[in-house]
């Protein structure tokens, strides 16, 4: 066995190639953030004043959105179909812009412009783990909303295409549901992640004899029912000698010593957990909650190559298709050079594990906390750069396809790309304004409308009496459309690329406009 950790020399390692357009780097700030499993992190300053994006944007149509502005630093080229989903949330370890924009739920487009923004429910809460998910046979929008401190205290949200609620799903038995894992399986069950206090004896750690441990809890739900199928304790199969943590010196914070932060089902139906605090990877039982290898970590069951760096606190386990493993291999703040995505060759019959790949962002940048690694239909590699303001995505070779930024206070747990086809049941927003000489201004947007191709503005006598007086591309979330009309109400129509209405915003009667 090796006490290694994940990390690599050895592998086949994916040329790093500058961005010509990226954030200008500058000095380094480093902040400490909640003793409940947030490391020292860091980010670069930019040095221009255009470097970063918009804190915040704003629509005449929709005043009430106003999401982060995102910039892309690498403009999309062989990129896999679908649009980006992040949920962008402040960093609260640094110190909040006045004017930053809403945490929320996400949708872009390759420009990095919103298709659909939902923010959070209140100031203190987040949206995390953003993604779209299957349940029931059809394609659903899920998320995380509720608040953290390094572990989470909420709900799961689900959408249909429509963007209508579908469901809310709750942890159960009393546990508050966690940020780190929302996980639809094919038996419309849910997988998700609780952080539960438990009371141990943590004096020959140098804690309390008294003390508290925070465990990883695994719960499978039945969404319909809330029914709770399987429950599993880290405490139960995994001893806290195995952290690479202390126990907190103020007994007031229990002791994260496992820290759980993905579950994946692995294909004999055995569930794959990843555990920050301890730098390992489990293989659980689905029938006993015994564990069946541990990969990485102080007890690794697995030979693992000389050159694996230690104590990586990784991210994002999933089981590929190929049999291979990936995972978003984070790295230490100011011992390694950088966080990257890799892909882990297992051989569970030798008990071996390789780096196949591995994918580095070009600026060498260390993901302190959270991230993600997607491998796409094709082969490309998505990586979300969690406290990093970063995502990314590759092709399978290393070459950099694409890379955004948000706001240097902005971060994203998890980012992804999808296919996504949505058709809200909220109709078209419509705001005006009036110019000189007739000139009317129309500012038209429909949130998570996909498949808009052209706006077409209306304008007549009565709202029964439009008649098409402009039609212009759609472009971006809101687009802008100038007419001259002295008639007293106008309209937009949304149209598909074959011409197709899709929806039409309410008549208005144009600011000081008469009849």
């Amino acid at each position: 066995m090796s006490g290694a950790g994940f990390g690599g020399g050895s592998s086949a390692k994916t040329t790093r190639r500058r961005f010509l357009e990226v954030v200008a780097g500058g000095a380094a700030w480093v902040a400490l953030t909640s003793t409940l499993g947030c490391e020292l992190t860091r980010r670069s300053r930019a040095t221009e004043s255009n470097a970063w994006p918009e804190p915040a944007l704003g629509y005449r149509s929709r005043p009430d959105l106003r999401p982060p502005g995102v910039r892309v630093v690498k403009e999309a080229r062989g990129t896999a179909a679908g649009f980006v989903f992040i949920a962008p949330k402040k960093d609260y370890a640094m110190e909040h812009p006045e004017d930053a924009g809403q945490d929320g739920a996400m949708i872009l487009d390759n420009h990095g412009r919103p298709v659909w923004f939902r923010p959070a429910r209140s100031e203190g809460e987040n949206a995390m783990d953003f993604k779209v998910q299957r349940y029931k046979g059809r394609p659903v929008l899920t998320w995380w909303e509720g608040t953290h401190t390094g572990y989470g205290s909420g709900e799961y949200v689900i959408l249909d295409d429509s963007y209508r609620e579908v469901t809310r799903v709750r942890a159960g038995n009393g546990y508050k549901g966690d940020h780190h894992e929302f996980f639809i399986t094919p038996r419309d069950t849910a997988l998700l992640t609780v952080y539960g206090r438990a009371s141990r004896d943590l004096s020959h750690l140098g804690g309390q004899e008294d003390g508290e441990a925070l465990e990883g809890i695994i719960q499978e739900v039945d969404i319909e029912t809330g029914q709770v199928l399987f429950e599993w304790h880290s405490l139960d199969h995994v001893a806290p000698e195995e952290s690479y943590y202390e126990p907190p010196e103020d007994p007031i914070w229990p002791f994260d010593y496992f820290h759980i932060n993905s579950i994946e089902i692995d294909h004999d139906d055995h569930l794959l957990v990843s555990a920050r605090r301890t730098c390992a990877v489990y293989k659980i039982n689905r029938q006993t909650g015994e564990v069946m290898w541990r990969l990485c970590g102080k007890m690794s069951d697995f030979e693992l190559d000389s050159n694996f760096r230690t104590r990586a606190y990784q991210h994002d386990a999933r089981r590929q298709p190929d049999g291979t493993l990936t995972l978003f291999d984070n790295g230490v703040l100011d011992v390694h050079e950088n966080s990257r995505g890799i892909v882990l060759d297992l051989d569970e019959d030798a008990m071996t594990a390789t780096i196949a790949r591995e994918y580095d962002h070009p600026e060498d940048r260390v993901s302190a906390t959270q991230g993600n690694m997607q491998v796409l239909p094709g082969g490309n590699v998505f990586v979300g750069w969690g406290s990093e303001p970063l995502f990314s995505e590759f092709h399978s070779d290393g070459e950099l396809l694409f890379g955004a930024t948000l706001p240097r206070w902005g971060e994203s747990y998890r980012a992804f790309r999808f296919p996504w086809s949505g058709q809200p049941e909220e109709d078209p927003a419509l705001a005006t304004e009036t110019g000189p000489e007739d000139l009317v201004t129309l500012y038209v947007s429909w949130n998570g409308a996909t498949e808009v191709a052209t706006w077409q503005a209306l304008a007549g006598p009565s709202p029964e009496r439009l008649r098409p007086v402009e039609t212009v591309p759609r472009d971006g979330f809101e687009t802008t459309i100038a007419v001259r009309t002295t008639e007293p109400y106008v309209g937009v129509r949304a149209r598909d690329r074959s011409g197709r209405v899709l929806g039409a915003a309410r008549p208005v009667r144009p600011e000081n406009s008469t009849e």
